[in-house]
């Protein structure tokens, strides 16, 4: 549905996973982004740990699946969701600017 958009399998398995209540990286990056993607109507919850602390969650569970490739890995990552948040940003702006 969002492959058009570089990124978009970021959106796709998150959103999924996040219906099937299953943390994944792509859940956490979307709560890392949920304030924008919300201003975009998508239904993203609060994270019960905080934005910040879903980017320290997601460089850990890297950590112990690469050890050393996982800050490579996790900026990779991140660099893939702000290419989404732009493109999202690009084809239909946000309803409302969000708070951070």
């Amino acid at each position: 549905m969002f492959e058009h958009l570089p990124g978009g399998e970021i959106l796709e398995d998150g959103l999924r996973d996040l219906a099937e209540a299953r943390q994944s990286h792509c859940t956490l990056l979307l709560m890392i982004a949920g304030p924008r993607l919300r201003a975009h109507g998508f239904p993203i919850p609060e994270p019960p740990f905080g934005s910040r602390a879903g980017g320290e969650v997601l460089y850990l569970g890297l950590y112990a699946e690469h050890g050393k490739d996982a800050y490579p890995r996790y900026n990779g990552l991140i660099q893939r969701l702000v290419s989404l948040e732009n493109a999202l940003d690009a084809t239909t702006p946000p309803a409302s600017t969000p708070q951070n």
